[in-house]
């Protein structure tokens, strides 16, 4: 993995924005490896965004990339609250929207990476419309 440019602030601390992307990057790849093809990043409406949308054979998977420190508060696939999962169902009926589709001619479903630490866990299907 490339290195990842330190923010502007001098104490050499990468930015929670930093770390993130970084994550998302580690994510996508590690689902390349498992076979999911990407097709884009971050995607943005107001109100929402999609970290990941890739495809699992014929099926448009929406991904939530979650990273924590650590699973001593909780892991990271727990801070996927209702109201985050309502702004995920919402950007993605927008996204199929400018697509030409929707939740009812496109198989899709919602995932989860969970990154606690260096452990990833991959939950598919983690919740739906």
């Amino acid at each position: 993995m490339a290195q990842i440019p330190t923010g502007t602030d001098c104490s050499g601390e990468l930015t929670r924005k930093q770390i993130g992307d970084a994550w998302e990057q580690k994510a996508r790849r590690w689902l390349e490896g498992k076979g999911l093809r990407f097709i884009a990043a971050n995607v943005r409406m107001r109100g929402g965004e999609i970290d990941l949308i890739m495809r699992d054979g014929t099926v448009t998977v929406f991904i939530e990339v979650r990273y924590r420190r650590s699973a001593f508060y909780g892991g990271a696939a727990a801070t996927v609250s209702r109201s985050k999962q309502h702004k995920l169902l919402q950007t993605a009926r927008w996204w199929l929207a400018h697509q030409n589709g929707s939740f009812d001619t496109v198989d899709c479903r919602f995932d989860v990476v969970a990154c606690d630490g260096s452990h990833i866990e991959w939950l598919q299907n983690a919740f739906g419309e």
